[in-house]
C-alpha cells in the first residue's frame, strides 16, 4: 500500500522542525557574541562620560515589548508530541532515563523516586516546574498580561508562567515551581536600514524550586538554569508551528547541558483546554 503523501510531508514537516530548532541553536550563539561585542562598546564609551544616545541617529528610548514584537506568539496551542514519546505520555518506569547525563548523586536521587511519598508531602508538582513543563503534554494559552509581561497558562497542572521583558522582580524569598523568567526579542534582519523580517523570544529562569525532568524522579536543582528559545514556523498548508528549544544547565545533577526541543501547533479556538492538577503519576 503506498504511504499518503499527507501523511509524508507531514513526517518530513516535522523532522525539519527538529534540524531547525538544533540549527537556531547555533546561529543564536552567533548573535550572542554580536550582542556581547555591542555591550562592550556600551561600556567603553561610559567609561568615558559618554553615551550611544548622545550620537546623531543613536537609540531611541526603548518601547514596550509588546509593540516591537517581531512575532505573534498569542493565541492557544497544542503540544504534538515527535520525540521522547515514551517519557512524556506514560510515566516511566523507575530507573529508566537514557539519553540523559545524569552524574553519581542524580542517579541516587532517581532511584529514590518515590510517587507516594511526593503525594504525601503534597509535592504533586515537581514534574511540572518551568524545567519540565513545556515538554508535559496539554494545551498552552500565551497572552500579554501587561505591555512587558507575556503570561503562559499551562492546562497541564494548572500552572501559569510569567516572561518579564523589563526589570524581573526580585527574587522569592523561597524558589517557585515557575521560577523567575527574563525575556527578550531576539531580531532578525533589520540592518543597513532593512526591516526586521521576524525575530526568537529567548528566556532565562532562575529560582526553581527542586523539580523533575521527567515524571520518574530524574531530578533538577534549585540551582538550575533553564533557557529557552521560542520560534514560531509556517507550514506551506498555512499551519503555523511553535517550537521551543529549551537548555537546562544544572552542574549539581548534570555532567553536560540537556538540550530537547518541543513543538506546538497552532488552534484555531479555544477547544479541549481541559485545566488538571498536578499528579505524581
Amino acid at each position: 500500500m503506498r504511504p499518503d503523501r499527507r501523511a509524508v510531508l507531514g513526517g518530513k514537516f516535522l523532522a525539519a522542525l527538529h534540524r531547525f530548532a538544533r540549527a537556531v541553536f547555533g546561529r543564536l550563539a552567533s548573535m550572542r557574541r554580536t550582542a556581547a561585542i555591542a555591550a562592550a562598546t556600551a561600556a567603553g564609551l561610559a567609561g568615558h562620560g559618554l553615551a550611544l544616545a548622545q550620537f546623531p541617529g543613536g537609540p531611541a528610548a526603548p518601547e514596550p515589548a509588546r509593540d516591537v514584537a517581531p512575532i505573534d506568539l498569542t493565541g492557544q496551542w497544542v503540544s504534538i508530541v515527535t520525540e521522547d514519546w515514551r517519557f512524556r505520555m506514560v510515566t516511566p518506569p523507575r530507573n529508566d532515563f537514557p539519553g540523559l547525563p545524569l552524574n553519581a548523586a542524580a542517579r541516587a536521587a532517581a532511584d529514590a523516586w518515590d510517587p507516594q511519598r511526593d503525594e504525601a508531602e503534597g509535592n504533586e508538582c515537581r514534574s511540572y516546574g518551568a524545567a519540565a513543563i513545556m515538554r508535559v503534554p496539554g494545551r498552552l494559552r500565551i497572552s500579554w498580561a501587561d505591555d512587558s509581561t507575556l503570561e503562559i497558562e499551562a492546562d497541564a497542572g494548572r500552572q501559569t508562567r510569567l516572561l518579564h521583558f523589563d526589570d524581573a522582580p526580585a527574587a522569592p524569598s523561597e524558589p517557585t515551581w515557575q521560577g523567575v523568567s527574563e525575556a527578550e526579542w531576539l531580531m532578525h534582519g533589520g540592518g543597513r536600514g532593512q526591516p526586521v523580517v521576524n525575530g526568537t523570544l529567548k528566556v532565562e529562569t532562575t529560582d526553581m524550586r527542586a523539580g523533575y525532568l521527567r515524571k520518574n524522579g530524574v531530578p533538577y536543582s534549585e540551582n538550575a538554569r533553564l533557557t529557552e528559545y521560542f520560534e514560531l514556523l509556517t507550514h506551506p498548508d498555512g499551519t503555523e508551528w511553535l517550537v521551543v528549544l529549551s537548555v537546562v544547565d544544572d552542574p549539581e545533577y548534570f555532567t553536560t547541558r540537556v538540550i530537547t526541543s518541543s513543538n506546538f501547533r497552532r488552534q484555531a479556538d479555544r477547544s479541549g483546554w481541559d485545566p488538571q492538577p498536578c499528579r505524581a503519576r
